[in-house]
């Protein structure tokens, strides 16, 4: 084997990360949650800027637009990266192939898009999104070029390198999007943000990732890869379809303006939440991948996650609904007020769904997309089913129904999810039990607080009252159900240790 070869190997091969995985999770984490902080701070002091000078409308035409390309988009990836992640063996040609599939497909992609904007812009009423719908489909050649290497920092759990791209990403596209908001140019600022954002991600994850693709093989050993993408890419179909369906009818049904009140909502909500999933989610999966082997290990690593996710995620969204009408107000500006009702009850939500979502690194780390497709179908169909019930009741009906149909879907998910792992549904239950309880407890103290808001303070103080009283109430009782540290105080410990070290 000669030195080029010996040098790609670095790129797949895995053994090194056995020796400490503990620990190099826990950077991971701390990497991967210190990049989303700064990133979405970042993006959400972009949010404060653009939707003071946008409108709702202009919110809506762009959320009418990603029903179409955010859906087409899906397919970039084919579920390659993934695949590339979660095999314990890879080599150089098998990755090579794949990148090519992802960029041919990325290019067909752009042109489907292309070609249903005059079908979108017919379907709402709104020839402005025409050429809206055509230059955002421009930017999806950018995601094909980088899939496969994202794939293979996140397999080396380069996170550190991962989180530095997101940063620098997201400064490009909110600097690009506010300097064209101030130029007066409406919705396409938006656009430009998104366009910028992509064309700065592949640039920075070709410098960062010295992989460089050869030419495709055929026989190379990708059809058992392409099988687990087509799986993991059929989910994602029917869940995208399900997941944005309501954005289409409510657009549909009751116009921009509801639909730019739910959108921006639901983005609003997901925008903290969505800080705490995704980091531990990025390092999950490879971590759980590297332990399939590993029975016990896998088992212990999966529920003291489960444990974190819900221990961060329910006191913060009981927060946020128990506080909307000053979050929004704050964050949006009182021409938004009318999203407080919609955001309050896609919090309901909010509640189980983060959890639940850690469903999808048992299908994913076990190789079993199958089940994870054959899940999507049927719970697909239960959402829409929800949709259309609340639907005659305008976004906020929309959002009710939603709530309660997630909530009857977590213990079912879950069941489905744990049979063919190590893991039992008994264990992810008593994971997430604590965290619920300790939530229940603090919101009934900080709904105290909430009442008597008006004789104390308002605003920017009283948001900050509220989460000081929310992470004292909820460490205490938390503590006092684990009888000792809880594991989000664990886990600051641990990264402390592995910091000394």
């Amino acid at each position: 084997m000669g030195p080029d070869a010996s040098a790609r190997d670095r790129f797949f091969d895995t053994s090194h990360l056995g020796a400490d995985l503990k620990t190099r999770a826990l950077r991971s984490g701390v990497f991967t949650v210190g990049g989303q902080l700064t990133s979405k701070a970042i993006q959400f002091g972009g949010t404060m800027v653009l939707a003071r000078i946008l409108t709702p409308r202009d919110y809506g035409l762009l959320a009418m637009i990603t029903v179409v390309t955010g859906f087409v988009e899906q397919f970039k990836d084919l579920g390659l990266s993934m695949a590339t992640v979660q095999r314990q063996q890879i080599t150089h040609e098998q990755v090579s192939t794949l990148f090519w599939i992802n960029v041919g497909l990325s290019a067909v992609l752009m042109l489907v898009a292309m070609a249903l904007a005059p079908a979108l812009a017919w379907f709402y009423g709104e020839p402005q999104l025409l050429w809206l719908t055509v230059a955002l489909a421009a930017s999806f050649i950018f995601g094909g070029l980088t899939v496969q290497h994202q794939a293979l920092l996140r397999r080396q759990m380069r996170f550190k390198a991962l989180a530095a791209i997101q940063v620098a990403v997201l400064v490009v596209g909110v600097s690009v999007g506010i300097a064209a908001a101030l130029a007066g140019a409406g919705v396409w600022a938006l656009i430009y943000y998104l366009i910028a954002s992509a064309f700065a991600n592949a640039v920075a994850v070709w410098l960062v990732c010295a992989w460089r693709p050869g030419l495709p093989r055929r026989g190379s050993g990708v059809r058992g890869m392409l099988a687990f993408g087509g799986n993991l890419t059929g989910f994602k179909f029917v869940n995208y379809f399900a997941r944005n369906l309501d954005n289409l009818l409510i657009g549909k049904v009751w116009g921009t303006a509801q639909l730019g009140l739910y959108s921006k909502a639901y983005a609003l909500l997901l925008l903290p939440v969505r800080q705490i999933t995704g980091p531990v989610s990025a390092v999950a999966i490879p971590t759980l991948s590297r332990l399939q082997d590993d029975p016990e290990r896998y088992r212990r690593y999966f529920l003291k996650a489960v444990s974190l996710v819900a221990g961060l995620t329910m006191p913060a969204v009981a927060f946020m609904i128990l506080m909307s009408d000053e979050i929004v107000l704050l964050a949006l500006g009182n021409q938004w007020a009318e999203a407080a009702p919609i955001f309050r009850m896609l919090g309901v939500a909010a509640i189980v769904q983060p959890t639940v979502s850690t469903c999808s690194w048992l299908y994913i780390s076990n190789g079993r997309a199958d089940r994870m497709l054959r899940w999507g179908v049927f719970s697909s169909v239960i959402l829409v089913g929800s949709f259309l019930i609340g639907l005659p009741y305008g976004a906020i009906g929309v959002a009710t129904s939603y709530a309660l149909c997630m909530l009857l879907l977590t213990f079912p998910s879950m069941w489905y999810a744990s049979r063919p792992t190590p893991v039992p549904v008994g264990g992810i239950v008593a994971a997430m039990w604590h965290p619920a309880l300790a939530t229940a407890s603090t919101g009934v103290v900080l709904a105290g607080f909430t009442n008597g808001l008006p004789r104390y303070s308002t605003g920017v103080s009283g948001l900050m009252l509220g989460v000081a009283i929310t992470s004292i109430v909820y460490l205490l009782v938390s503590s006092a159900l684990a009888r000792g540290a809880p594991p989000v105080l664990e886990v600051i410990s641990l990264c402390r240790g592995s910091r000394q070290r």
